[in-house]
């Protein structure tokens, strides 16, 4: 089974890269791998501090990936996997997709304001897209579900 492998934030735009993947996967018989990275720079305080609010992103990650699961069973009949990773996002994208060979496509979603794409989506979409292991859908933030629909 191909995956469409998701990253998961609480960006905008990455609702509309769900819900591409989540459209896609059904029509194809894929499956949604959803990844949620926790920043290393968020636990720079004393250990005990740091385990508390590592345990605190992991319960917001669980919580979110809950959240979205609910909207994916409804609109598109997929039952998504969550991951949960800790580092530098692009290096856990790229670990993720090495340790699952099933990922067959990276879905991102790209910023819908002023301010370009996104971090991950010009990195990943521009200056490593000759390297990628997988292909890369880039999903406009722009869109609507309407749209999303025609295109899927």
């Amino acid at each position: 089974m191909r995956k469409f492998l998701v990253v998961v934030d609480e960006t905008p735009e990455c609702l509309n890269a769900i819900r591409f993947a989540a459209r896609r996967a059904a029509k194809t018989g894929g499956g949604v791998q959803m990844l949620f990275v926790i920043r290393p720079e968020e636990f720079q305080h004393w250990i005990g501090v740091a385990e508390v609010m590592r345990q605190e992103a992991r319960e917001a990650a669980e919580a979110r990936f809950q959240e979205l699961a609910e909207t994916l069973r409804e609109t598109a009949g997929v039952m998504p996997e969550f991951v949960i990773r800790e580092g530098e996002a692009v290096e856990q994208i790229l670990a993720q997709i090495r340790e699952d060979p099933q990922i067959g496509v990276l879905v991102l979603g790209a910023g819908a304001e002023g301010d370009g794409p996104g971090p991950l989506v010009s990195q990943l979409a521009g200056r490593m897209a000759g390297r990628m292991p997988v292909p890369i859908t880039v999903v406009p933030g722009s869109m609507s579900e309407e749209q999303l629909d025609m295109v899927c």
